[in-house]
């Protein structure tokens, strides 16, 4: 896999570069953001918000113009307000500086697998076509979503999310079974990233009705009434 790794610490990056590369992965470096945007393309992008020349964000915005790469934040902002907008910038996940090389690795892999679904994939409910729920269509084949017929841009995680609670209207997922078929089945993250793109999802889907919080539990998706 190729992966660029935008990170302006000299140190960091380095130890980063060196890291992939012996666990077997291709990796470029930019220290900057227009030389991230000027990098070409990747099979997986690191991006750290914290760049000399251009806000992180931004950076990551055109990024997802540009590409359908997977984007991994990297970044120490930890609050809910930031990893919410990085999400909504297009990032598929996103890591808290300090972190472990074995996380972001695991993170990598994870992502890799969801944004190439394979044939295990959890079973949909009309592999025929888009699964309609009221004015919500759901393509897998095609990865879209639509809302009153309009299209939504949506992360391919936040895809994978939507369509796993999909998978059974009006029943509660629990915030493991979540992160065990969309994330990883072996994923020892903090469960709070699942709320970061809930929150991410109803933006989206114009609200919270959509996708409803079940205290102490985990989440249903049913159609508004």
């Amino acid at each position: 896999m190729k992966i660029l790794v935008v990170e302006d610490d000299k140190s960091i990056a380095e130890s980063l570069v060196e890291g992939l590369e012996a666990s077997g992965f291709a990796v470029t470096h930019a220290a900057t953001g227009a030389a991230a945007l000027a990098a070409g393309e990747h099979e997986m992008i690191l991006l750290d918000l914290g760049l000399p020349d251009m806000d992180g964000r931004d950076v990551c915005r055109e990024l997802r113009r540009r590409t359908k790469a997977p984007i991994i934040m990297l970044t120490a902002r930890s609050e809910e307000f930031d990893r919410v907008l990085g999400l909504e910038m297009g990032a598929d996940d996103y890591v808290t500086k300090p972190f472990s090389f074995r996380e972001l690795v695991a993170r990598i892999r994870a992502v890799a697998r969801r944004f190439e679904p394979s044939v295990d994939a959890a079973p949909t409910a009309d592999a025929g076509g888009p699964q309609e729920i009221g004015p919500l269509s759901i393509d897998r084949r095609t990865r879209r979503v639509r809302l009153d017929g309009e299209e939504l841009a949506i992360t391919a995680k936040e895809f994978d999310l939507l369509a796993f609670l999909a998978t059974d209207i009006g029943a509660v997922r629990t915030r493991t079974e979540i992160l065990e078929n969309v994330w990883d089945a072996h994923w020892y993250g903090p469960t709070k990233t699942v709320d970061a793109h809930v929150a991410s999802l109803r933006k989206k889907l114009g609200g919270h009705d959509w996708i409803q919080a079940v205290r102490g539990v985990g989440f249903r998706l049913e159609p508004p009434a």
